[in-house]
């Protein structure tokens, strides 16, 4: 029987994404590593878009009132800035 391949979550997506920039700002890979990175990296990009477009969704149902939906702002940086200077 086939195994099903296990879908990332955005956080893990996010995180081999991240570890992925890293490999290729060094400048160490060979060239065919680099283009493989970058593959995955733009694979891993479009996932993680996808999760929050679904996420934001999810939001937008769950801030529905009165027929209407309650659009709030959300800033994303504030959330994921994990570089605080």
């Amino acid at each position: 029987m086939a195994a099903k391949k296990k879908t990332a979550t955005f956080e893990s997506a996010l995180e081999e994404l991240e570890q992925l920039v890293e490999r290729l700002e060094s400048g160490d890979l060979p060239l065919d590593e680099a283009l493989a990175d970058f593959e995955r990296g733009v694979k891993l990009t479009r996932e993680c878009q996808q999760k929050l477009a679904s996420a934001e969704q999810k939001v937008k149902v769950l801030m529905e009132e009165g027929g209407k939906v309650q659009e709030l702002p959300f800033d994303a940086e504030d959330e994921f800035s994990g570089d605080a200077e």
